[in-house]
C-alpha cells in the first residue's frame, strides 16, 4: 500500500437533493429499524419517525474560489425572489439565507417523484482570507447567485503626508 492510499468502502453517489438538504439515503431495512429506535431531538426523546417528519432547513451547495483580488462565492438560487434572500458578510465569514416557496399545491399522492427542495435554506462558510464586507457585490443571473468579496491586501502601503499646523 502506498503512502497516500487508504482502504475506503465506496459510498453511493449522493443526489442533488441529498447534497442541498444534507439528508442521507436510507435503505428499506434501515428505515424500518430507524423508525423503531428512540432518538434525541432538541433534548426530547422521541421516535425516529416523529423526528424524521420535523421540518428542516436545507443547506445550499456552494462554490468558493479566488481571483487575484477577490473571493468569489457562487450558488444556485433558482426560484427564489431577491427579497427572499439574505446575505450577511463579516471579514472572515459569509452566511446566505433564503426561502423557496411552492407556487402551487399538489397532493402528495399525485407525485411520482418529488426531489425539489421547498422551504428555508441557509449556509455559513468560513472564508479562506479576510475580505472587505462594505465593498462586496451580489449579482443573481438566471438563478446563479455570484458574490464578489474583495480581499484585504495586508501588504498594501500608503504614504501619509504630515501637515504642519
Amino acid at each position: 500500500m502506498g503512502l497516500f492510499s487508504s482502504k475506503k468502502e465506496k459510498e453511493p453517489k449522493r443526489s442533488i437533493f441529498e447534497r442541498i438538504t444534507g439528508s442521507v439515503r436510507v435503505g428499506d431495512e434501515d428505515f424500518e429499524e430507524a423508525h423503531s429506535k428512540k432518538v434525541s431531538v432538541r433534548g426530547e426523546h422521541t421516535s425516529a419517525a416523529e423526528a424524521y417528519e420535523e421540518p428542516t432547513e436545507g443547506e445550499l451547495a456552494l462554490d468558493v474560489y479566488q481571483t487575484p483580488a477577490d473571493i468569489i462565492v457562487q450558488t444556485f438560487v433558482a426560484g427564489v425572489r431577491p427579497e427572499d434572500l439574505e446575505v450577511n458578510i463579516t471579514r472572515d465569514m459569509i452566511t446566505i439565507r433564503g426561502k423557496r416557496m411552492e407556487s402551487h399545491k399538489v397532493a402528495t399522492s399525485d407525485f411520482f417523484s418529488q426531489e425539489l427542495y421547498w422551504g428555508t435554506f441557509s449556509r455559513t462558510v468560513s472564508l479562506p482570507q479576510e475580505v472587505e464586507p462594505d465593498e462586496a457585490e451580489a449579482i443573481e443571473r438566471h438563478g446563479l447567485l455570484t458574490i464578489r468579496l474583495p480581499k484585504i491586501d495586508k501588504n498594501k502601503k500608503s504614504n501619509l503626508k504630515v501637515k504642519s499646523v
